[in-house]
């Protein structure tokens, strides 16, 4: 699904990433861990192909990341649903509006019903008409997860989604993410809430990858 061979990304003082060798599978469930700084939303950058590596190679969906025209990347990135740490919306749209913004940017026809459905599935079918400042922390990261999900990706990435919201959010958000799983999905979760990730070791067959020394560590198989 995404493999990686001896992949390097550097900011041009040294490497932050070095001698990556990893394969997520499809329909995997993947932690990833590390400290602060230490290249955890670099690397899954260069998942989605936000990033191009300054080493080695990246294959991602059968496709070799080196020769991907912006039009490849774009297509590309309609296979991958991305939850960003930050969860950016367009303030003047309502919720409704900012989830189905990857259809229209795809030329996809919007069908109201999968939007009634989909923020049902997050628990949001009453914010469909509010604006995005008018959302607490974890109705926020429902609605970005709803975007991420929109086009219904085979793969699923999450930055730090349950980084500022509390803990009965977290376990709503991990359980959304497991369904997915479920559904065939292959999940990537950055984090650094181990709590949140021996949680779920009742829910799903999951592999920790941690990121120490500039590389990737399979930290375990399963939990």
């Amino acid at each position: 699904m995404i493999e990686f061979r001896d992949v390097a990304y550097g900011y041009g003082d040294g490497d932050l990433l070095a001698n990556i060798d990893v394969t997520l599978a499809p329909g995997g469930f993947y932690f990833l861990t590390g400290p602060s700084g230490a290249g955890k939303t670099t690397f899954l950058k260069l998942c989605y192909r936000d990033l191009a590596p300054t080493a080695g190679q990246i294959s991602i969906l059968g496709q070799d990341g080196a020769g991907l025209t912006r039009e490849d990347v774009a297509q590309l990135r309609r296979r991958i649903g991305v939850v960003h740490q930050d969860c950016q919306f367009l303030d003047h749209l309502s919720v409704g509006e900012n989830v189905v913004l990857p259809l229209a940017v795809s030329g996809r026809p919007r069908v109201n019903e999968d939007l009634h459905d989909l923020l049902h599935w997050v628990g949001l079918s009453a914010q469909i008409d509010a604006l995005p400042p008018e959302l607490s922390g974890g109705e926020r990261q429902r609605a970005a997860l709803a975007r991420a999900v929109i086009m219904s990706p085979d793969v699923v990435i999450a930055d730090e989604p349950t980084g500022n919201v509390d803990w009965e959010m977290s376990l709503r958000l991990l359980n959304l993410l497991v369904e997915l799983n479920k559904m065939g999905k292959t999940i990537v979760i950055a984090t650094h809430d181990l709590n949140l990730i021996r949680t779920a070791k009742s829910h799903v067959s999951a592999r920790v990858l941690r990121i120490a020394n500039r590389t990737l560590v399979q930290a375990g198989s399963e939990l």
